[in-house]
């Protein structure tokens, strides 16, 4: 990837997006084509086609997604499937067309199946059945990889596909209705610092593991794979190692400064008991997280404090 290279980052204000953008930047390449929804709609075959013809990108990062939590994903179900099935769609087909030399297609490790056992492998794909909650997300996701694997077989492109675990990092969403776990824990210790509240209530009952990865960890991963990886298999980016609901929730607070008691409603349900990526194709192929958690943490609340 030469440094004046054209390079299109979709969904470039997103966390995953914007931190790419900034990885590149860090890297020297200057030449980056950027639009937001309002200029683009990607759910638009005419337009990204169009947008396709007048720019020409020689590289492309599929960033650009409809995302959100377990409710959002639950309720708004058909938009879920349809959003990103004719986003995913447009801008990979697109590049076929126009002759793109490399894309890569960013997917979730919702795509495994519910019972897959830990931790979770490439091959475990397509194995069992999906968490239903998050179902039309993960299809949408699956046949992103499938695309990318189809127009790799049929047409010898060079388009790759990455897994990231639960993110982390600036401009992460921290509404309060529809957030993930680690920018929901931060806003919720925040407010009851604010508040002076004497505790804080946390769902389920603290036992689930879970992973997390820096923002800007995963954007160096992502570039790397772009410079490095030609394969047609998809590749799992984790931290590597996860951690307790309990044990996030003690160092959030401790980041946060909230030195009231933790609860736990185990009413509430706990989700999976554990989620962890296999990353060893991804560690083998050259790569390692360089941010901690509580360092992250830290990072991630400074953004808030500053955007919130």
């Amino acid at each position: 990837m030469e440094k004046s290279a054209k390079i299109y980052v979709a969904g470039h204000r997103g966390m995953v997006g914007s931190a790419i953008v900034r990885e590149l930047i860090k890297l020297g390449y200057e030449n980056l084509v950027l639009k937001t929804s309002s200029e683009l709609d990607l759910r638009s075959q005419a337009a990204v086609h169009a947008f396709y013809e007048e720019e020409r990108p020689d590289y492309v990062f599929v960033a650009a997604a409809k995302v959100g939590g377990i409710l959002a994903n639950n309720t708004y179900r058909a938009e879920f499937l349809y959003d990103n099935l004719q986003i995913q769609n447009n801008l990979i087909h697109g590049a076929y067309v126009s002759g793109v030399s490399k894309l890569l297609f960013l997917g979730s490790s919702c795509i495994y199946p519910k019972l897959a056992p830990q931790p979770l492998k490439e091959e475990y794909l397509l194995s069992g059945y999906l968490e239903p909650t998050n179902e039309p997300y993960a299809i949408a996701k699956i046949t992103g990889i499938k695309m990318c694997e189809a127009y790799r077989d049929q047409y010898g492109c060079n388009f790759i596909s990455a897994m990231p675990t639960n993110m982390y990092g600036p401009n992460d969403n921290y509404h309060p209705e529809n957030s993930h776990v680690m920018p929901a824990l931060i806003r919720k210790f925040h407010e009851a610092k604010v508040s002076h509240a004497e505790s804080l209530v946390v769902w389920g009952d603290g036992s689930p593991l879970r992973e997390f990865l820096f923002a800007d960890d995963l954007a160096s991963a992502l570039v790397h794979l772009m410079l490095h990886y030609n394969e047609k298999e998809f590749v799992n980016v984790g931290y590597g190692s996860d951690i307790s609901i309990a044990d996030l929730a003690a160092t959030v607070a401790k980041v946060v400064g909230f030195e009231g008691k933790i609860e736990y409603d185990s009413n509430k349900p706990n989700g999976t008991p554990r989620k962890l990526m296999d990353s060893s194709r991804l560690f083998a192929a050259g790569w390692k997280p360089s941010v901690a958690l509580e360092e992250g943490i830290a990072l991630a609340y400074r953004d808030f404090l500053q955007k919130h």
